[in-house]
């Protein structure tokens, strides 16, 4: 039956459920990689797909190339090849502020167009944040360019980023020649170029706003957790712990109780004190040295039968969620960071959106900002253990310094061969990812967390969707449908609709998914007008990554969301001046470059 309703139906089938795929995409039921696998799995089921189509994708050059460079961009990370960088442009940030910006955003592109841009925007982050300290600003004003500037820079080589070379893969399965590594470098370096220009100008319009990660570093902000036991003849015995004034001052804030073992901050409302508790109170310097003053903590009246177990110096912290986090997917209440790390998350922002009521019942996800307090020491631990990034100090970790230059030669080596022709760039990548490895440039379980497994599911999954569309010829539907329409106007008014349709299909939903259901599109109907289909592709390549409007668009902008204490229309502000940018550009210059008409 279901093998029957395939052949007269079988567009139709594919269509709905691609339909409903974008839905699911721009609504976030489940997040891309789980949504695609679910689009494939009724394919399978309704037997539009076979197991063999599925199967052929896996010949598909996309996914070894891009997991090859996330190995390789690690390697750069962990030999502190761009702590250099880092640390000189913090130190010129305050004598040079205008100009250190202008070279800082200028080398986030010039890096971008050789590493993954996920990572080293993470690594910038901190970088930006110190920055903005330096020259007396916001890192509101500096954020969105940090994302913005990779954006573009990923724009000027093959591998800047996943969705030219996922692009390239498809347009090859289709009949299209590989592109060379720099064939869209001078668009590129043109759009780059005038694109950082205009951010620059459009700066003044992004929000002044004070975040945690400026305020934790502050010496008046500076706290101490302090511990006391309530003894046995005390008087707050039988009290609710959050109805005894010692406790609830302004510069004495209670933030848990304990129990045995057990944290009962959860319930803290309900808490009656009981001999043996352990309160722990966060409160300020001046307070703390006040107790000194005194003599031992018991020796205040207001706190009479209960022993001091010491204080220690506390700062509050936003650390950052990205993609190889180990806590993707968990819950604070899971992670029970108290008993493992003796730090105290205080709150979750997701998406300018503080989750104050239900934070730790939450599952965490990537671009999620999280506020935790406790020591210096502690919350590093936490930092390295679930690979976290400190937005308040760039990372203070070791790095294989010695072996800097064999990474970058590596990198070097990858972009040359790729240029000369010598190796298809797949094959390239993945002898460059084996010779980090090899060289211990970075190690294995370092590099297996550096590849974004989520990213690398949904290339896989979409590209079955692709093979789908074509096995029921729905590409060829599509075209049918728009051919007419445009077939009597200038061929550059079919690229510039080609482009808008991929660009409004990427601030919504994912690019990469764009990357593989506009390409063969674009493709078919380039050759059904008579126009070189080649000038299609590039326009999707760069409308495809030109997500400047939303902040879910591309995952860079999701890094810097919740950092940068942004709203939503934030990004829809500055970034409807840069989409036009590159519009603009693509529009004059993808005709120069390639001539539409063979």
């Amino acid at each position: 039956m279901i093998a029957s309703l395939v052949e007269p139906f079988g567009a139709l089938i594919v269509a709905a459920v691609v339909a409903v795929l974008f839905v699911a995409f721009a609504r976030e039921w489940r997040s891309p990689e789980v949504s695609a696998a679910v689009a494939v799995s009724v394919l399978l089921v309704v037997g539009v797909l076979s197991v063999d189509d599925l199967l052929s994708v896996l010949s598909n050059s996309a996914p070894a190339t891009i997991a090859g460079m996330f190995v390789i961009s690690s390697a750069l990370v962990r030999t502190g090849a761009l702590e250099a960088f880092a640390r000189r442009v913090t130190a010129r940030a305050k004598v040079h502020p205008q100009r250190t910006l202008l070279f800082f955003l200028i080398a986030i592109a010039v890096m971008s167009a050789f590493m993954n841009n996920t990572p080293l925007v993470m690594l910038m982050i901190p970088v930006a944040v110190a920055m903005a300290r330096e020259m007396k600003s916001s890192a509101s004003k500096l954020l969105i360019p940090v994302s913005f500037a990779a954006i573009l820079g990923g724009m000027c080589t093959l591998i800047g980023t996943s969705t030219n070379i996922l692009v390239d893969s498809v347009a090859q399965q289709n009949g299209i020649e590989p592109f060379h590594i720099f064939e869209i470098a001078p668009l590129g370096v043109i759009v780059a170029t005038v694109g950082i220009g205009v951010i620059l100008l459009v700066k003044r319009l992004l929000p002044d706003r004070t975040t945690v990660s400026s305020l934790s570093v502050s010496e008046n902000n500076k706290k101490f957790v302090l511990e006391a036991v309530i003894e046995d003849n005390s008087p707050h015995v039988g009290k609710k712990a959050r109805e005894v004034a010692a406790f609830n001052r302004p510069d004495r804030q209670l933030i848990d109780v304990l129990r045995a073992t057990f944290s009962l901050r959860r319930h803290m409302h309900d808490v009656v004190l009981q001999p043996g508790d352990v309160v722990v109170l966060r409160t300020s310097v001046a307070e703390l040295l006040s107790m000194k003053e005194e003599g031992d903590l018991n020796t205040a009246p207001e706190t009479e039968h209960m022993q001091s177990l010491g204080a220690r110096a506390s700062t509050v912290v936003e650390v950052l969620i990205g993609p190889d986090s180990g806590i993707l997917g968990k819950t604070l209440r899971h992670l029970r960071l108290r008993r493992r790390y003796g730090v105290y998350p205080i709150a979750l922002h997701r998406r300018g959106a503080n989750l104050a009521e239900r934070f730790e019942t939450t599952a965490l996800e990537v671009g999620d900002t999280l506020l935790v307090e406790g020591a210096q020491e502690d919350l590093r631990r936490l930092v390295e253990d679930y690979d976290l990034v400190n937005v308040s100090e760039p990372a203070a970790r070791g790095f294989r310094r010695a072996k800097a230059p064999l990474a970058i030669g590596v990198m070097a080596a990858v972009v040359v061969g790729a240029a000369l022709g010598i190796m298809p760039i797949a094959g390239l990548a993945v002898i460059g990812a084996a010779t980090v490895l090899v060289t211990r440039c970075v190690e294995v379980d370092e590099a297996v967390q550096a590849v974004d497994w989520r990213i690398l599911g949904l290339i896989i999954a979409m590209l079955g969707i692709g093979v789908a569309m074509e096995k029921v010829g729905l590409v060829e539907n599509i075209v049918g449908v728009i051919a007419p329409f445009l077939g009597g106007l200038s061929p550059i008014f079919a690229l510039g609709v080609i482009y808008i349709i991929a660009s409004v299909l990427t601030e919504a939903v994912t690019n990469n998914a764009v990357a593989v259901i506009v390409t063969p599109i674009a493709i078919a109907l380039a050759t059904s007008l008579g126009l070189d289909p080649r000038p299609f592709v590039v326009a999707v390549m760069f409308a495809a990554s030109a997500s400047f409007l939303t902040p879910i668009g591309y995952q860079t902008n999701t890094l810097v969301y919740s950092a940068g204490g942004y709203k939503f229309f934030d990004f829809v502000r500055v970034g409807i001046a840069i989409n036009l940018v590159v519009f603009t550009m693509s529009m004059i210059f993808i005709p120069i470059f390639w001539p539409l008409v063979p």
